[in-house]
């Protein structure tokens, strides 16, 4: 019998589900909507990223249709050969519109922005500075690289001076990268503040909004939320969040945008999404745009369920987005949290290490506008029933 090669992995993975630090698939049976049904059960769904309800919205739905009886279901190809249609060029002056841009850029992922145009925008003797909270494909991207890595400690506006003093005097170019929303944490970058010391020290910015489009900024993003459209040099996003489409975003000058689709491996050698999607990103945009209501609507329902669950006697950490966490710290408790949430209909995801650190693990609560009161108050009964009984509160 031929020895298995691949024996090690199985007891990589057994030692991490030992631990608690495994994602169980749930497999969702409806649209993704407020109470979608997963495995059979409708649910409470505060585990998705769809912030204003516009996954299913059925103007996205008809936009997806009539772009399909155009062109077809597939795009035939990458973009950059044969895949690229009139609605990407009608897509990319949407984003740049709404970004408040020279120039936008439509990509397949937003992992696909930061882990093909991060490689590309600095050289042997350049230097990233990244906030040690940034999202994976940051990471991943800045590893890419051939320039240097600095990591300043979460939001510390006096250690990224400190690194950037450092770092002046060593590197030809800086960029400085941070998450616009911390995805696990729920907290707000200090803009303005990394703004004023990039200016400071003559380096280039970089934000990952992705959860920030339809969030801040009257929708328009964390740039918009501190009037800094056009000083941001490097804006990316995505269309899979707060917008329910799929797909990312990248916005700045126009020779910005240039350069990254003739150099961003992701965007040169993926296929392109189909028709149908661009369409449906296109739509999302337009919604965000005409109803402002909906994002007004998402904050005060944001409000109310952390408001609640504090006084319940959770600690939410540092949340003050809609991505509202529920601290617990160990691993296995948290997964378990949540499995009992989920039998008693709230969908809410536990987030473990490697996503957080070991001691750190939270259940991550979405809100979505989609939401009614009365959702709310049904899931806050449930965590204040779980919550009890695991002596969390």
């Amino acid at each position: 019998m031929t020895r298995n090669k691949t024996s090690y992995l199985r007891r990589k993975y057994e030692e991490m589900d030992e631990q608690g630090e495994t994602w169980p698939l749930k497999q969702l049976e409806t649209a993704s909507r407020a109470r979608p049904v997963v495995e059979g059960r409708e649910v409470i769904m505060l585990a998705s990223n769809n912030y204003l309800d516009l996954a299913n919205d059925v103007r996205l739905r008809e936009a997806a249709v009539d772009a399909i009886d155009r062109f077809g279901v597939g795009a035939g190809s990458d973009w950059s050969i044969a895949g690229y249609t009139e609605l990407q060029d009608e897509l990319h002056d949407a984003i740049a519109e709404f970004k408040g841009t020279e120039g936008g850029l439509s990509y397949q992922t937003g992992f696909s922005v930061n882990a093909g145009l991060l490689p590309q925008l600095l050289d042997d003797g350049d230097v990233y500075v990244s906030d040690e909270y940034n999202h994976g494909s940051i990471i991943d991207g800045i590893r890419l690289s051939p320039a240097d890595s600095l990591v300043y400690e979460h939001s510390d506006m006096a250690d990224l001076e400190r690194v950037l003093r450092s770092a002046r005097s060593d590197y030809n170019r800086i960029i400085v990268v941070t998450d616009g929303v911390f995805s696990m944490d729920g907290d707000v970058a200090k803009l303005d503040e990394i703004h004023r010391l990039a200016e400071e020290y003559q380096a280039m910015t970089y934000v990952d909004d992705c959860h920030g489009e339809g969030v801040l900024g009257d929708g328009h993003g964390i740039t918009a939320e501190f009037g800094l459209e056009e000083e941001i040099d490097f804006q990316m996003g995505s269309f899979s969040k707060a917008c329910g489409g799929f797909g990312g975003m990248l916005a700045g000058d126009q020779h910005v945008v240039d350069f990254a689709y003739n150099t961003s491996r992701t965007w040169l050698l993926s296929a392109g999404y189909p028709p149908a999607v661009a369409a449906a990103n296109r739509c999302a945009l337009e919604i965000i745009d005409e109803e402002p209501e909906r994002v007004r609507d998402l904050w005060r329902k944001r409000e109310y369920f952390q408001s609640e669950l504090e006084d319940l006697g959770f600690d939410t950490g540092a949340g003050e987005t809609p991505i509202v966490p529920v601290m617990i710290g160990d691993s296995k408790t948290a997964k378990e949290f949540a499995e009992r949430l989920f039998e008693k209909g709230v969908f809410a995801l536990s987030i473990v290490y490697p996503m957080v650190p070991r001691g750190g693990a939270r259940i991550r609560n979405q809100i979505n506008v989609g939401l009614t009161e009365t959702d709310l108050d049904e899931a806050l009964r449930v965590y204040d029933e779980v919550g009890r009984k695991l002596g969390i509160i």
